[in-house]
């Protein structure tokens, strides 16, 4: 079972990693960086990711999956990752375009307003995103973009084409 926990410790060291960065001190922010993504990132293999009874705790709380909703809608799209990385976001990669902070079940699209939900049941059983924030202009409307928590797990989800359903509210 893979438990990720986000903390506002985690985004607050994840953003002084940032200011560090930003400042040219590199040799110093390369070396922080490292020592704190060694002690707050979860360690999550691949075989994780394929685990679609996965407990998301955000905050301390437990998610619930809210699998009683019913899609109004399936459509099939193209689904990649990003994470909160300067080269794959704007200047604020830890809040989405909608406003909100960065977190698990987080997934950007061009076509659908905020809040809208969606599963993606070939690949996340009944886990639950909601639409919160944004792509490049150039992607199309038929594109969902998955946060991750890092890089790493952003580049071995790869890219998938998945039919997903739209839910009602």
């Amino acid at each position: 079972m893979l438990i990720y926990m986000y903390t506002p410790a985690k985004e607050f060291f994840i953003k002084i990693i940032m200011i560090i960065l930003k400042n040219n001190l590199i040799f110093t922010g390369a070396i922080v960086g490292l020592c704190l993504l060694g002690i707050i990132m979860p360690q999550i293999t691949n075989a994780d990711l394929n685990n679609t009874y996965c407990l998301i705790a955000i905050n301390g709380k437990a998610g619930t999956n809210e699998s009683a909703q019913t899609a109004v809608k399936k459509i099939k799209v193209v689904i990649t990752a990003y994470s909160s990385t300067p080269e794959e976001t704007d200047d604020t990669p830890f809040i989405t375009a909608s406003g909100k902070n960065v977190r698990d079940g987080i997934i950007a699209n061009n076509l659908f307003p905020f809040g809208t939900k969606v599963r993606i049941p070939s690949i996340y059983g009944d886990k639950i995103f909601v639409v919160e924030d944004r792509m490049n202009r150039r992607k199309s409307n038929y594109h969902f973009d998955i946060w991750f928590p890092s890089k790493n797990l952003a580049l071995n989800f790869g890219v998938k084409t998945a039919e997903i359903e739209i839910l009602q509210d």
